[in-house]
């Protein structure tokens, strides 16, 4: 079974104070770290990609369609595909995302 060490990770700043790590990989899922800075946006977009994730730090105002949830940490969420949804960063924050298929532009 293939294991992916910390050391290994490598972060890569996709946007202007949005980091992401992605941290496991199978052929199914993906599980992805994002570091945000207070004052940072991630655009409203969408993917095919089935997205799941848990703030564990921090507090971003979410949008999900046209509902808007502000989530803190221990705060949970689930996107189906093709459905738009960003974020506007309130508070320096962790995120932990699955995404399912793996997303190829983020290997």
């Amino acid at each position: 079974m293939p294991v992916r060490l910390k050391d290994a990770v490598v972060p890569v700043e996709m946007l202007p104070g949005v980091v992401r790590a992605t941290l496991a990989v199978s052929d199914k899922l993906m599980i992805v770290e994002f570091r945000l800075t207070a004052g940072a946006e991630v655009p409203m977009h969408q993917h095919p990609h089935e997205q799941c994730g848990t703030v564990r730090k921090g507090r971003m105002l979410f949008t999900v369609g046209d509902e808007e949830t502000l989530l803190g940490p221990g705060d949970s969420y689930s996107i189906p595909g093709g459905v738009e949804h960003g974020a506007k960063v309130l508070e320096d924050s962790l995120v932990i995302d699955v995404f399912t298929p793996p997303r190829e532009d983020y290997l």
